[in-house]
Order: C-alpha cells, then structure tokens, then sequence
C-alpha cells in the first residue's frame, strides 16, 4: 500500500512531506491573477502587482535581430523568485522569443527577440505574455 504524505499545517499554508500528485494540475486560484498592457512602445514598463498574470505588449515594429527588455514592477516579487513566462497568442513574426532577463525584489525584466533574420519580417503583433511566480528561497 503506498504511503500518505505527511500534512504540516503552517501559518501561511500546508507543508507536505511526500509524494503529492494531481490529476487535475496545479495552479492559482481564479482572483490571484491579473492583466496589464504596455502603451507607448516595447520598451515601456507595465506595473502589475500579481503572482500570475498576462501581459498585452505594445504592437510597435520590432525589426528582425532587433530586442525590446521592460521592467514589470511586481510588488509580490521577492529576490531569489522564479518568473515563468510563456508567449500566450499575438507574435506575427515566427520567430519572437521572450524569456526573463532578470528578477529583483519587486520587479522582473522580460527581453521579446525577434529571431527572424536581417530584413526578414518584423514583429508588429501585440504579445500576450503569462507569466506566473514560482516562490523561492536559497536556504
């Protein structure tokens, strides 16, 4: 017979010690979340105080090779956090990578590279970009 994990209740959730396992997923629940959109161009910052979230690029061009960063101000962002990012719908170009650049306490950089090749196509889609914060701690 398998063995239970462990529950620890703590003051600001539930430990466990053991296997932990899903078969509907693990996530955030609804109300944790919100969205934000970038006005002006790529490299405006957006302000969003959520632990997950979408966030609505800027559709100016964005020329082949060329790359845009911009700061996230995120209340809820501790130094040491994992940002997780994905592209949700929006890049026209096909080759439009994003990634985090940087994480700092209250903040995160997100860098959107158009990967297309010199005077290939541009990037003018607006980007819907989820992200979603993995809490963390060194020690």
């Amino acid at each position: 017979m398998p063995q239970l994990p462990r529950v620890i209740r703590k003051p600001h959730g539930v430990q466990y010690s053991g296997v932990v396992t899903s078969k509907t997923g693990v996530g955030y629940l609804v109300g944790v979340g919100g969205a934000v959109t970038q006005i002006t161009n790529r490299t405006t910052g957006v302000t969003l105080h959520a632990i997950t979230g979408a966030i609505t690029t800027n559709n100016a061009a964005l020329a082949a090779e060329a790359t845009a960063d911009f700061i996230v101000t995120n209340n809820k962002v501790e130094l040491g956090d994992v940002v997780a990012i994905s592209v949700q719908s929006g890049s026209n170009g096909g080759g439009t990578l994003v990634n985090v650049a940087g994480v700092a306490a209250g903040s995160f950089t997100i860098r959107v590279h158009n990967g297309n090749v010199a005077a290939g196509t541009a990037e003018t889609g607006a980007i819907i970009i989820n992200f979603a914060l993995i809490k963390a701690v060194s020690a």
